[in-house]
């Protein structure tokens, strides 16, 4: 029910974290996989790292996520170097202001807003028309906790995943007639260099384990089975929700 046998799945910021960890899972399970991020030296290692496994194939294609004409690229690479594109994953965001609203400048905000939201928005766009034509395809959003908590310092960040739990509703009412299922994850703290600023900080992190039932930060390969769950035909039948996916903090 797992397998992802001859599927082709695109994930944004694939080169580390959570996004490099799904990326693993998918090719663990056959899938062929394309990693992107910034940066093409760090996509190429990663590649090279999922090559060697043996298992599904991994191509290395970087994209800055702001520019659409860079997204439009690379659904197009992604069509030439493996066909179709049965899954994507946006996993890529940014959060460039710590500390209250009040403070955040307006280039912050904005950036904020359009890489976490409108990149999604465009991907979703230019790779659901193969989909529906396909009658199959999953896509998974990768949102945060944070979407369900106001705060004092990832106002604008948590802002924007808010909102990409709405997108993943919307989409998946306006595409489940096609057989495309649409789903986000919402991870709790997890040990990536995105959140590092808060898991080194010993109070903070003594703070957020104590709160969570498994008394522990979450590690990235902690979010790839429930990314392969959604993605394969274990999932056939959940589209338009939200998996939170943190060691129970919100229970």
């Amino acid at each position: 029910m797992f397998d992802l046998t001859g599927k082709n799945a695109l994930i944004t910021g694939g080169s580390k974290g959570i996004g490099k960890a799904i990326a693993v899972g998918y090719a663990q399970q056959g899938a062929n996989v394309v990693i992107s991020s910034r940066k093409a030296d760090v996509c190429e290692e990663v590649a090279a790292d999922i090559n060697s496994m043996g298992k599904g194939k991994a191509v290395a294609i970087p994209c800055n996520i702001s520019h659409k004409e860079q997204l439009e690229a690379l659904v197009e690479e992604t069509h030439k170097q493996l066909g179709e594109i049965h899954v994507l994953c946006c996993n890529a965001a940014v959060n460039p202001h710590y500390g209250p609203l009040s403070e955040i400048p307006d280039s912050a905000f904005e950036k904020v807003l359009h890489c976490n939201i409108t990149s999604n928005h465009w991907l979703c766009q230019m790779v659901l028309p193969e989909m529906r034509e396909r009658k199959d395809g999953s896509i998974i959003i990768v949102s945060s906790v944070g979407a369900y908590r106001g705060s004092t310092t990832l106002g604008a960040y948590c802002i924007s995943k808010s909102a990409d739990l709405e997108l993943v509703r919307c989409l998946a009412q306006e595409n489940g007639p096609d057989n495309i299922r649409i789903n986000g994850l919402a991870p709790g703290l997890i040990k990536t260099d995105f959140a590092r600023a808060l898991w080194e900080d010993p109070e903070r992190r003594k703070q957020v384990e104590s709160g969570y039932p498994l008394r522990r930060l979450g590690e990235p390969e902690d979010i790839a089975g429930t990314a392969v769950l959604l993605a394969s035909k274990a999932g056939n039948y959940i589209t338009g929700q939200t998996i939170v996916i943190d060691g129970g903090g919100l229970s």
